[in-house]
């Protein structure tokens, strides 16, 4: 059997195993012994386990549950509704100010957990019903937090990013840095959307129902006291985000004491400022770290193996010949890669996505002259995407428990123009790739 027979054959066994519903630690694991057993001289079995070692004796690894533990603690407290509510009563004069508050209240809660789900909970849990009480569409509201929540894997610190930069051997700090202007860049998309949806809902509401009668020509009402009021809500988190930028920007820290940081500072935050200092709060959001923890650093284990198994069999240096000869230009193979991207996210998770898929594209992306930083925010848009689209999007499930009323096919639809927006994002980073790259490498000159 030909090398490119076996690989087909592995991919293939490998997506099946995958789509049939078994966890993806399980599924790359097994089909890696598998033509281990099959295709590779007995005596390999033994190397297992210090293949996995070696993969998992990474300093940069301990990043991962250290920023877990920073999600999982904010995400256990009113952290969202505070950040919500704050930014609310500051912006509620702007036309659209409540979906504004939603989308930059995303922002913030993301740049502290770096988890999608978390924040579309946190933030939908809280902004959905207002948004539906003050009028906005149902499809708008719950489109809004669906995307803004993905939001959570581009801004730093994201374990996205981290896993990236692991299977590429990238710098962590400039995925960082790289993640910085192209997470604002969607904000901004996102809040003119906003913006321009909520002037045409109005415009409609104003048409039928006249300047009253209607909950979207309603406004609400803060005053100077209560603005003032709501900052030392918005302050701690504020903080926590300017101490993790600087120890890491600045060059302070490496990521995984930044990590380190983060966990420590949003513990005592959650515990003093929230009162989370009771054995089941703490049981909770360490129980959770562990879980979340475990089950990343399992698929990070079994990756490295499947990795392996590709490689000496020869698949990975076989898919990188055929895909330089090819012939296709730069910019067709990076059209072809995203297109193939985006097929997985209909099916798969963005962790299993990035660990399998980086190793054999790696290659191609070096010998195209494709800047792997800036990539890494490229393939990280387009794993936002998968999050926010059927059949697998996390997030649309996420959004459909936390507003059961809100039928699943007005959550699809309401993602569809942040979809759009998405890919608008790419194409402007495509034109303007110092977007993600200029802080990087003004910060890392000679580097």
């Amino acid at each position: 059997m030909n090398t490119s027979t076996i690989g087909l054959l592995y991919a293939g066994i490998t997506l099946l195993m995958l789509f049939s519903g078994m966890p993806i630690a399980f599924a790359l694991g097994l089909s890696s012994l598998g033509f281990m057993a099959v295709f590779m001289p007995a005596p390999m079995i033994h190397s297992v386990a210090e293949t996995i070692y070696s993969e998992l004796d990474n300093f940069t690894l301990l990043t991962i549950p250290l920023f877990v533990l920073m999600g999982a603690a904010i995400g256990k407290t009113r952290a969202g509704a505070d950040v919500y509510n704050s930014l609310n009563s500051w912006m509620h004069k702007i036309p659209g100010g409540l979906g504004l508050a939603n989308v930059f209240a995303c922002a913030v809660f993301a740049a502290m957990c770096g988890s999608s789900p978390a924040t579309c909970s946190a933030i939908g849990s809280s902004g959905i019903p207002q948004l539906i009480k003050r009028g906005y569409s149902e499809g708008l509201a719950a489109g809004l937090i669906a995307a803004g929540g993905t939001l959570g894997i581009l801004i730093p610190p994201s374990i996205t990013l981290i896993l990236y930069g692991l299977a590429s051997e990238q710098s962590i700090g400039r995925l960082f840095m790289a993640g910085i202007g192209p997470g604002m860049l969607l904000v901004i998309l996102f809040a003119f959307w906003v913006m321009f949806k909520y002037s045409m809902e109005r415009k409609a509401a104003f048409a039928a129902v006249g300047a009253a009668g209607h909950a979207i020509m309603e406004d609400d009402h803060f005053t100077w006291r209560d603005r003032m009021a709501s900052l030392p809500r918005l302050l701690p988190f504020l903080i926590l985000i300017a101490v993790i930028m600087i120890a890491l920007y600045g060059g302070w820290a490496t990521p995984s004491e930044v990590a380190g940081i983060g966990a420590a500072g949003a513990v005592i935050m959650v515990v003093t400022v929230y009162q989370c200092w009771r054995k089941e709060d703490l049981q909770a959001i360490l129980s959770g770290t562990v879980r979340e923890s475990t089950m990343i650093m399992m698929i990070i284990a079994t990756s490295a193996l499947f990795t392996f198994v590709m490689s000496y069999l020869g698949v990975t240096q076989q898919t990188a010949v055929w895909l330089v000869g090819l012939g296709l230009s730069k910019w067709a193979f990076f059209i072809g890669v995203d297109i193939f991207l985006v097929v997985l996210g209909f099916f798969l998770p963005p962790v299993a996505i990035i660990l399998m898929v980086t190793p054999i594209i790696l290659p191609s992306l070096k010998a195209m002259g494709i800047d792997l930083i800036w990539f890494g925010v490229i393939m990280t848009i387009l794993m936002e995407m998968g999050l926010i689209h059927p059949p697998v999007g996390l997030n649309l499930f996420v959004i459909n428990g936390i507003a059961p009323d809100i039928k699943l096919k007005s959550i699809i639809w309401g993602t569809m123009p942040f979809i759009g927006l998405m890919v608008l994002g790419i194409f402007i980073l495509c034109l303007v790739p110092d977007i993600a790259v200029w802080l990087p490498n003004h910060f890392y000159k000679g580097s």
